[in-house]
C-alpha cells in the first residue's frame, strides 16, 4: 500500500511515516499543499493523509482540486484544528475520514486500512483466497490458517494483489505500489519477489498474464 502523507509538521511527519513504514506501507512525503498537490495529481496512490494547515496551499484547496480533477483515492484528514466548520468543509472539500491533533499513530494506521481496503470494494476485513488470508484491517496473512511470514516487499505485492483477487494487476502499478518515489528499481525486481512468494503459497496461485501482469487466484474448483 503506498500512502501520500503532506504535513508540514517535520516531526510529526517522520514520525507519521516511520511507524507506516514499520508496517510496510510505501510513504512519500510533502511538506507544503504544493507539492502535495502535486504528487497527489500525478502520482499512484492508496490513500493520502492530508494537514489543513498547510504553507503554500492549504490542505482543502489541495483536496478540492483533486476531486475537480476525477482523483478518487481516499484522504485522511489531519489537523489541529477542532471547530466543527473546519470539519464541515474538509468534508465538502471531499474528505474519506477525519482525525484532530493529537492523535495516536496506531489510528492512522488502523484508519488507513480501512480507508484502502473499502476503496478496493472490500466491505469486511477479511479477504480470503483459497488457502491464503488476508486481514486487510490488520495487515496480517494465513495460509492454510498458519500464519506467513512475509518480507516488506513480499507483503506490498501481495496486499496488492489480494486486495483484487482474481483481477489482473499490472506490473508497473506493482513496481509504483512496492517502491517508493525516489527509489532505484531494478528491471526484473517484482519477477523476483513474485518467485518469492510463489514458494511461500505455491505457484498455482499467482498467475503471469502475460504482456499485462500478475493475479492472485485460487485456482479451477
Amino acid at each position: 500500500m503506498r500512502i501520500l502523507l503532506v504535513e508540514d509538521d517535520a516531526m510529526l511527519a517522520e514520525g507519521i511515516a516511520r511507524a507506516l513504514r514499520a508496517e510496510s506501507f510505501v510513504v512519500d512525503v510533502a511538506a507544503n499543499g504544493e507539492d502535495g498537490g502535486h504528487l497527489g495529481s500525478t502520482e499512484l496512490y492508496d490513500a493520502a493523509v492530508l494537514d489543513l494547515g498547510l504553507p503554500r496551499k492549504d490542505g482543502v484547496t489541495v483536496l478540492r482540486e483533486w476531486r475537480a480533477e476525477g482523483r478518487d483515492l481516499p484522504v485522511l484528514i489531519l489537523t489541529a484544528r477542532d471547530g466543527w466548520s473546519e470539519k464541515v468543509a474538509g468534508f465538502k472539500a471531499g474528505a474519506d475520514d477525519y482525525l484532530t491533533k493529537p492523535f495516536r499513530v496506531e489510528e492512522v494506521i488502523m484508519r488507513l486500512r480501512a480507508l484502502v481496503r473499502r476503496a478496493a470494494g472490500h466491505a469486511g476485513a477479511l479477504i480470503t483466497c483459497g488457502r491464503l488470508a488476508f486481514d486487510a484491517q490488520l495487515g496480517t496473512f494465513e495460509m492454510d490458517g498458519l500464519p506467513l511470514k512475509l518480507t516488506a516487499f513480499e507483503w506490498r505485492v501481495l496486499s496488492a494483489l489480494m486486495l483484487r483477487k482474481e483481477v489482473v494487476v499490472d506490473r508497473g502499478e506493482l513496481i509504483e505500489r512496492v517502491y517508493e518515489r525516489d527509489a532505484d528499481v531494478d528491471s526484473n525486481s517484482i519477477e523476483v519477489i513474485i518467485g518469492r512468494l510463489r514458494k511461500k503459497i505455491g505457484a498455482e496461485m499467482i498467475e503471469t498474464v502475460r504482456g499485462r501482469g500478475y493475479r492472485v487466484t485460487a485456482g479451477p474448483a
